[in-house]
């Protein structure tokens, strides 16, 4: 069918792409029907070679008993090489009819399933976050690779089914000629054969949906371990997820055996009970030759016919069985397909014609067109739910230039603002499909959008570069990796607002800095709104907005909010007292400028910190797959993830955020006196990639004015980890 490799198939051949077109969800029978509508010609193609073949089978017993009547009783050479000749020219027809039957009927299943999966995917882009909420990721994939074939197997009923029906009547109307009482037999076995069927066909039917129902879950449990296995394995959890899954599929394995219990009684029952009236119609005949009612002929006919009623019956018993397993297919699919996106509005009124600000009356949040803005929260969770009601994904009274949100069409929403956070989706691809989804930019676009998401060492690790193959979900990436590599993706979209949540939480600091910078200066006069508690980001944006409570507590920049919100510089510095001044400690610690993160100066003011799941049961300094070496040696792996210092140690990192201090205190905190400088100590730390929350600075660091160090010099033995956003 597909030709020689290379060759397209010809355009006859082709599923139609034309329009998907809305979907008759009312039910199981509408829908199948809608699938029929889709393509008419084919499926009447189908049919008309169904019941040409199915004339091919019943025609040979007629032959047949020509050919025994007046070729071999009569004696008559030539009427026997005749209709022989006829029997031999039906056959090749019948073999041609067959080819073309199946030929079709394969092209019409295979559209059918093509139709569905299309229709599914459409579906979920305008359904969005109620679709992906109310459905598991297994029970999705189950629909998309299983549940669509057995759909378009359905359709055998308008191709070889409806050849059966018609051979079916042919033959009852055949023997009627000959004996009633034959007809008779054919008529009342059909129904018998029905009865006797429907009991299993039901059980079958009822096992068939729990055997769906388990093998949805089991598809779900395998795909979350193996996206969670690394996380598993740091925790220690792996054996006890394995355990539940050979649980799980052990139930699964029972399912089977039961369902195939019922189906092999299905199966056989239905092989047997044909012929059985088989029998009993050939007995029959055979009586009323005796008694001379038939001839010889008509006898080898009669035989032939009822031989022939086992292949459309077959034929019918197999459509229901495909019936019965497509029916439980259909439901999970209408029930995926009758989840409504959430409407918020009327979707009519016109979007602004330009850029305009945003803004959230239940927060007092209001983003500037043409500006860097900063959402600082308290609580995290808050802040996120402020960037998806700007992003127009939860209802809200949100306005757009004065225009309530809701009311805009949801299409346009998506095409011009656009919010990115830590759980987009990474699909499957070249690293080049997964930041370019559309395909549409130069190779200089994307080398830039790396570039400004400090991700173009994800490409130069990778053997082939831009072109090297991604698993989904980035899951052959680190952790670090994957966010930068969704950052890329998110700034080469460039919308009109570009709206990022937590976007640097899982590098170090030297990545977090470079990434600021090159954020504000990629997006300048574009709309950009980050959510971080990244005082880096923050010093780089022209407003930041304090959310206290739901509520915007404050604004301002960076520099004023620290110098004026004592609760702001606890949260973003997290080392300023409530007073505002540096917190008093021993040599050896202290608190540096605002250009400084913070770090650990000796044990004692090292809070205790849970280990991050990703990198718990994993001794520092074993490579991490995909991502960069992890520095350290087996002290630091069993510190909790703070490694104890010595007094006057700490760690660099850029601007002196992470930089280790002098014997006078680590760098951390409140601006230091006007002209005192201070240059920090020598300080080492991992580099590289960090897990989300991870604050792990990179590279040692030497602080300079105001704590502002270079970060990228120091020889001195020291860990430090910043707190978790």
């Amino acid at each position: 069918m597909s030709g020689t490799p290379g060759r397209p198939l010809p355009e006859a051949d082709r599923p139609s792409p034309a329009h998907v077109g809305v979907p008759d969800t009312r039910g199981p029978v509408r829908f199948l029907w809608w699938l029929v509508r889709a393509q008419p010609r084919r499926v009447a193609l189908g049919s008309f070679w169904g019941i040409a073949w199915m004339t091919g089978v019943l025609v040979p017993p007629y032959l047949l008993s020509r050919a025994v009547d007046e070729g071999l009783r009569a004696g008559d050479r030539d009427a026997l090489l005749g209709w022989t000749g006829t029997f031999a020219g039906v056959l090749a027809l019948t073999a041609l009819a067959s080819i073309m039957r199946h030929r079709t009927m394969t092209m019409v299943r295979a559209h059918a399933s093509l139709h569905c999966t299309r229709t599914l995917a459409r579906h979920a882009v305008r359904a969005g976050t109620p679709l992906a909420r109310g459905s598991s990721s297994g029970d999705l994939s189950v629909v998309q690779s299983a549940d669509v074939g057995r759909i378009g197997q359905i359709l055998t009923l308008f191709g070889p089914g409806v050849g059966s029906v018609l051979g079916c009547v042919a033959v009852v109307l055949v023997l009627w000629g000959f004996a009633p009482v034959l007809a008779l037999v054919v008529v009342l076995g059909l129904p018998v054969t029905a009865l006797v069927l429907a009991p299993l066909l039901r059980r079958m039917h009822t096992r068939q949906n729990t055997y769906r129902d388990r093998e949805g879950e089991v598809t779900t449990l395998a795909a979350d371990i193996v996206s969670g296995l690394r996380v598993l394995c740091g925790i220690g959890g792996k054996e006890r997820f394995a355990r539940r899954y050979r649980e799980r599929s052990g139930e699964l394995v029972r399912d089977g055996y039961r369902l195939g219990s019922v189906t092999s009684w299905f199966e056989e029952v239905s092989q047997c009970a044909p012929l059985v009236f088989t029998a009993v119609v050939t007995w029959i005949a055979a009586r009323l030759a005796v008694a001379g009612e038939l001839t010889a002929g008509e006898t080898v006919a009669v035989y032939g016919y009822v031989a022939a009623l086992i292949v459309p019956v077959a034929f019918l018993v197999e459509a229901a069985t495909d019936f019965s397993r497509g029916h439980v297919s259909l439901l999970r699919l209408l029930a995926l397909l009758r989840v409504e996106p959430e409407r918020h509005g009327g979707g009519e009124a016109p979007p602004p014609t330009g850029p305009e600000n945003l803004a959230d009356p239940e927060s007092g949040a209001r983003v500037p067109t043409g500006a860097l803005t900063v959402l600082v929260g308290t609580d995290p969770a808050a802040a996120a739910l402020v960037a998806d009601r700007l992003g127009g994904g939860v209802g809200s009274a949100v306005t757009w230039g004065g225009t309530a949100l809701r009311e805009v069409d949801p299409a346009v929403v998506r095409a011009r603002i656009l919010v990115s956070d830590n759980d987009a989706h990474l699909f499957a691809g070249t690293l080049r499909e997964v930041v370019d989804v559309r395909g549409e930019r130069s190779g200089v676009e994307v080398d830039l959008a790396l570039r400004t998401a400090a991700a173009a060492d994800v490409a130069e690790a990778l053997p082939e570069g831009l072109d090297a193959r991604v698993e989904s979900q980035g899951r052959d990436l680190s952790g670090g990796q994957r966010q930068r590599v969704r950052l890329a993706r998110a700034v080469l979209a460039d919308p009109e607002v570009l709206i990022l949540v937590e976007p640097t939480s899982a590098v170090d600091a030297h990545t977090e800095a470079a990434i600021a910078e090159r954020l504000r200066t990629e997006r300048r006069g574009g709309t950009t709104l980050v959510v971080t508690a990244s005082p880096l980001v923050a010093d780089r944006a022209d407003r930041v907005l304090f959310l206290v409570g739901g509520r915007v507590a404050a604004e301002g920049t960076h520099a004023e909010l620290v110098a004026e919100r004592a609760d702001y510089r606890a949260l973003v510095l997290r080392g300023a007292d409530e007073g505002g001044e540096r917190t008093p400690q021993r040599p050896g610690t202290g608190t540096g400028g605002p250009g400084g993160g913070h770090a650990a100066g000796a044990v004692e003011t090292a809070p205790h910190r849970e280990r991050p799941a990703e990198t718990a049961g994993r001794d520092v300094g074993q490579d991490e797959p995909g991502g960069t070496p992890t520095a350290g040696n087996a002290e630091t792996a069993q510190s909790e993830w703070r490694t104890p210092q010595r007094p006057g140690t700490g760690t660099g990192g850029p601007g002196g955020r992470d930089g280790a201090a002098a014997a006078a205190g680590v760098g951390r905190g409140g601006r230091p006196p006007a002209g005192e400088h201070r240059r920090g100590g020598p300080g080492t730390v991992p580099g590289g990639d960090r897990p989300p929350g991870d604050r792990t600075a990179g590279g040692a660091g030497t602080g300079g004015q105001d704590g502002r160090g270079d970060g990228r010099r120091g020889d001195g033995a020291g860990t430090e980890e910043r707190e978790g956003r």
